[in-house]
């Protein structure tokens, strides 16, 4: 692990990587690490992740994260919405490198945070400030096969800001907790109604124990 790594007495210490890492990142291990090192370190003391989180980094945010790569189709143009702290974007990418990236993040601090640990891992990712739902944004991103979110807004409101990245065929992919799935079948008659299609809740990770995780996929509509 980067010697980054190694903070001052009485701060959070990153930890180790799991066995089940080395599988899931391959030679991106060792970037992986230095992310995870990122997190527990710069991420806690500019307000991005708990410092209650630091001990489960791996397990609840980066492999729970890179869980998406299950759903995501080989050489996807992915965008990640309301990055924060590069979460699910960064550790799906450093899964599968064979995705182009970009990191759509509103907040000035969280921009800095996301731009620094691309230089850091030397990354070809982009990093764009603003909001999904501006028109901005939707120049400075381009195509988009997937859109990512993770814990960002209810599905509805996340379809809302979404919509006008998503070109028809385009997928949206989210990190929802266990009562957005239980909900889903609720909410899908809304979801068809924005244009949205084939709804659906999709198991993840499956081999990486209580890193797997369940996402709600969806594809925009033709009109």
């Amino acid at each position: 692990m980067s010697d980054s790594a190694s903070p001052d007495a009485g701060a959070p210490v990153a930890p180790p990587a799991p066995e089940v890492a080395r599988s899931v990142f391959g030679p991106g291990l060792p970037d992986a690490e230095r992310y995870v090192a990122r997190l527990a370190g710069d991420g806690v003391t500019r307000g991005l992740i708990g410092p209650r989180e630091v001990p489960r980094l791996w397990e609840r945010h980066v492999l729970n994260s890179a869980a998406v790569a299950d759903a995501v189709p080989p050489g996807a143009r992915v965008v990640d919405v309301g990055s924060g702290a590069g979460l699910p974007g960064i550790p799906l990418a450093l899964a599968r490198p064979d995705i182009r990236l970009t990191l759509v993040e509103p907040m000035a601090r969280r921009v800095e945070f996301l731009e620094e640990v691309v230089a850091e891992l030397g990354a070809p990712w982009r990093v764009v400030r603003g909001r999904a739902e501006e028109r901005s944004v939707r120049a400075a991103v381009g195509p988009v096969d997937v859109v990512t979110a993770r814990a960002v807004a209810a599905l509805p409101r996340l379809v809302s800001w979404c919509r006008g990245l998503l070109r028809p065929g385009a997928q949206l992919i989210a990190l929802v907790g266990a009562r957005a799935v239980e909900e889903l079948s609720t909410l899908a008659p809304e979801l068809e109604a924005a244009g949205m299609r084939e709804v659906h809740a999709r198991a993840v990770g499956a081999g990486l124990g209580n890193a797997a995780t369940t996402v709600v996929v969806m594809t925009r509509g033709a009109r």
